[in-house]
């Protein structure tokens, strides 16, 4: 079966995040700490983003229940207000002492090679890129296999046989989404409209509202949005729509996003990209002296990296043929085109 949200997979893996000059951790410049200290750097969509940096944060969280540490002291976070951010956010907290330092996403890659070259006795990680250097692990996902089964899903739950992708930017990762959810859409169905936009932007919910809005009125019943914060407003236009008696529905990403579409119920399923347990195993990794640099780690459905939720809006039909190519993908028998 698929699994739920709360079924968690056991994986090494790093998470990247941007941090901000204003956040959550405690100001190490001038006091290090003996015990071992994790960090991680949010973007401009902020450890609350429903999504991405949300997952990554509570991954941490997580690693210091499990190490009963409390925020600020073994670890922390700092917010960013914009990517130039990312650069100072990042050499703060290696400045300050942090053995192990996260970027969460794809845009840190840039910062996080220039910042590992000047703090070498530091630990990185960076979540959807890869950054070469020996102190830096790069945690990659083959989103592009989860989204495969969401188009699926898409595919046979669609009552119009119109749906939708909304893409935050383009660019490697959101590809790998766009091209699963395509090509699993169109196993089903080769006839099947996709719409695709990118709003370019990962913390702008009012262009994904309007990008949904232009979508769901050109007769696209069902919405899949890889695009960070800005999917929240996918789900806004998709629960208005909803009151007034449209039978539209989203399909949820990085996380179970099954609360943001309530209470209309508009969240078909989610896929899920495990970045909680990614930082979590990540940290304890480093903590035990078991993290090497300079490696890159993929992982999908078979090292069950991504999923798709559990949902009983799906038929049965439809869960068996989920099934079926899961099954598919994880044997090697179907490959998931990436772009």
């Amino acid at each position: 079966m698929m699994k739920k949200q709360y079924a968690f997979a056991s994986m090494m893996t790093v998470a990247t995040v941007g941090l901000a000059a204003c956040g959550g951790s405690a100001d190490n410049d001038s006091n290090k700490k003996e015990q071992f200290s994790v960090a991680m750097v949010a973007d401009k969509g902020g450890i609350d983003d429903k999504s991405f940096n949300q997952s990554a944060w509570e991954g941490l969280q997580a690693y210091g229940k499990e190490n009963q540490l409390k925020q600020n002291e073994g670890y922390s976070y700092l917010q960013s207000k914009s990517q130039q951010d990312y650069q100072p956010n990042l050499s703060r907290l290696a400045r300050g002492g942090e053995d192990l330092v996260f970027g969460i996403g794809n845009t840190f890659n840039e910062d996080i090679e220039t910042v590992a070259k000047q703090f070498k006795d530091t630990q990185f990680a960076i979540v959807d890129n890869v950054v070469p250097g020996k102190n830096v692990t790069s945690i990659t996902f083959k989103e592009n296999e989860g989204a495969y089964l969401a188009g699926i899903v898409a595919a046979m739950q669609t009552k119009t046989d119109h749906i939708g992708f909304v893409g935050g930017m383009k660019m490697d990762v959101i590809e790998r989404f766009r091209a699963g959810f395509e090509a699993g859409a169109k196993s089903v169905n080769p006839k099947i409209k996709v719409d695709v936009q990118y709003a370019e932007d990962f913390a702008a919910p009012e262009k994904g509202q309007a990008i949904a809005a232009g979508m769901y009125g050109k007769g696209a019943d069902i919405i899949f949005p890889a695009a960070g914060g800005t999917g929240n407003g996918v789900f806004t236009e998709a629960k208005n729509r909803k009151k007034n008696g449209e039978d539209v529905s989203v399909i949820g990403v990085d996380r179970d996003q099954k609360e943001e579409g309530m209470p209309e119920d508009v969240t078909l399923t989610s896929v899920i990209k495990r970045v909680d347990r990614a930082v979590q195993d990540t940290a304890n990794a480093a903590k035990d002296g078991k993290l090497t640099g300079g490696k890159t780690i993929r992982y999908g459905l078979k090292e069950q990296g991504v999923d798709l939720v559990e949902s009983d809006k799906l038929s049965k039909e439809t869960l068996k043929k989920v099934e079926q190519a899961k099954k598919a993908v994880v044997e090697g028998k179907t490959v998931v085109p990436e772009q």
